[in-house]
């Protein structure tokens, strides 16, 4: 199976280190965080993402900027514990969580 590389983007550290802590621990999930849509964008010109996941503090014109620049899917994360985050993902990815 193909690791799924997933890029999160938010601006409350926190919050980021427990989502990509979250993410990390998916057997074959890897996740990079970003701090702003800028910090995405500008550190991620040639890294491809299965998936973008906008976090907490991204803006609605942020969260455009992603849309527009990524081509793979951008998905909104609402919080909520971890079963949550993971089925944000695997909707995306149209994948069924074992």
């Amino acid at each position: 199976m193909k690791n799924i590389d997933i890029l999160a983007v938010g601006t409350h550290p926190e919050i980021m280190k427990t989502v990509k802590r979250l993410l990390d621990s998916k057997p074959g999930w890897r996740c990079t965080g970003a701090s702003s849509a800028a910090h995405a964008i500008a550190g991620n010109e040639q890294t491809y993402y299965d998936v973008v996941l906008v976090c907490a503090g991204v803006s609605a014109e942020e969260t455009r900027q992603l849309h527009a620049y990524f081509k793979s899917p951008v998905v909104q994360h609402y919080g909520g514990g971890s079963g949550l985050l993971y089925a944000e993902v695997c909707s995306a990815l149209k994948i069924v969580l074992p």
